[in-house]
């Protein structure tokens, strides 16, 4: 048993995957031709250098080892598919298609997504901290991403897993759909998000399947129970205090680390999303307005005509604009709010990563923006006429 946990574990089954994918370290002679030892470089492909993840351009003075951090592409289709497929794990498709759904199909989908996407990233970034378990290292692996924190498990896999099988178990009851068409969909995305996570180099395998089971297991023993959690989460008094508080409270007891991640950040961004839209859900039940499709369900599904792609599209990009706004403006004014209570600069990185200034700024900022997008938005279609 230990010795396929050693298997699973290795970085060499994560370089053999991604030899097997057409993804090779550069070759060290010719990348140090290329670029001089002075020069920090994040990713290579045939010559092109890739940027940095803070938005630096390769060449930029610092050193680096450059034998462990450029690559070559030998099979391009793969190389984006999974490029691509990896996306589909970040916060900036979670901010675009969540709002999507809420949007142009129905809240109530939006609703179990959210819910079910805030637990298991939870689930899974405090597990992260505290089992403390490293990524692949490099070499042998070829890492396209640069992340300080912990491997295991992938969140990624998780999220993935977690919305795409969240949607196909609430869909059936509120559209018409082939369930088959609908499974297949749900494991080919879960499965290019996990596999993405290798061809990056930033999971082992034993990662992935981990972060696949967790929420398996989440989304087994939570099923039973989501009509009840439903019902409570829109008609209970006691609701919008436990889903302001409960997140709110879990955020400041994250596990602690000798040294500073961006884990704790992301998470309280997310759970401040997920309280801002619980709490926008349970407002608009008590205004009668939930912009909900109407009944009897399931639906039918109109046919996609060029008349609803141009308001699905002018609905996304509205919203979206909007909740930008919501995150500039509320941003602006918290930082400086917190920045002159503890009387700290403005521009000063280090003191904005205390706990007590990021997360009551990170959580504030999110749960606005979880509250204009169920509460607001939808308002606004209706005031412009795109709803």
């Amino acid at each position: 048993m230990w010795s396929v946990v050693s298997y699973l574990s290795s970085s060499e089954l994560v370089a053999s995957f991604q030899r097997a994918c057409g993804l090779f370290p550069a070759p060290r002679a010719s990348h140090e031709r290329l670029w001089p030892r002075s020069t920090k470089i994040h990713g290579r492909a045939n010559g092109t250098s890739a940027p940095c993840p803070d938005g630096e351009h390769a060449a930029n003075g610092h050193t680096s080892d450059v034998s462990s951090s450029g690559y070559e592409v030998r099979n391009w289709p793969l190389y984006f598919l999974f490029v691509g497929s990896t996306t589909l794990g970040n916060e900036v498709f979670y901010i675009t298609f969540l709002p999507f759904i809420h949007w142009n199909l129905d809240p109530f989908l939006c609703r179990r997504l959210v819910n079910m996407w805030a637990v298991v990233m939870y689930i899974g970034q405090v597990m992260k901290e505290m089992l403390m378990i490293p990524r692949p290292s490099s070499p042998p692996v070829v890492k396209l991403e640069q992340r300080i924190e912990f491997g295991m498990p992938s969140t990624h896999a998780m999220a993935a897993t977690a919305i795409a099988f969240t949607l196909l178990l609430s869909a059936p009851e509120r559209v018409k759909f082939q369930f088959e068409f609908g499974l297949v969909a749900a494991v080919v995305l879960s499965s290019l998000v996990s596999l993405s996570r290798l061809y990056t180099g930033m999971h082992s395998a034993l990662d992935v399947i981990c972060g696949t089971l967790i929420s398996a297991f989440v989304l087994g023993v939570s099923y039973p129970h989501w009509d009840s959690l439903d019902f409570f989460q829109l008609n209970s008094p006691l609701s919008p205090p436990i889903t302001l508080f409960l997140p709110l409270i879990l955020c400041y007891k994250y596990p602690e680390l000798d040294h500073y991640s961006a884990t704790r950040a992301d998470t309280t961004i997310i759970l401040g999303c997920s309280a801002g839209c619980s709490i926008g859900y349970w407002l608009n039940q008590r205004l009668g307005v939930t912009f909900e499709p109407s009944g009897p369900f399931p639906v039918t599904l109109p046919p996609i005509t060029p008349a609803i792609f141009t308001l699905g599209a002018a609905r996304f990009f509205v919203g979206l604009l909007i909740l930008v706004l919501t995150r500039q403006v509320t941003k602006w004014i918290a930082l400086r709010l917190l920045c002159l209570y503890y009387s700290v600069g403005v521009n000063d990185v280090s003191a904005h990563r205390r706990k007590e200034i990021e997360v009551p700024l990170k959580f504030s900022t999110y749960l606005a923006i979880g509250l204009v997008n169920s509460v607001v938005v939808c308002r606004v279609f209706t005031l412009v006429g795109l709803l």
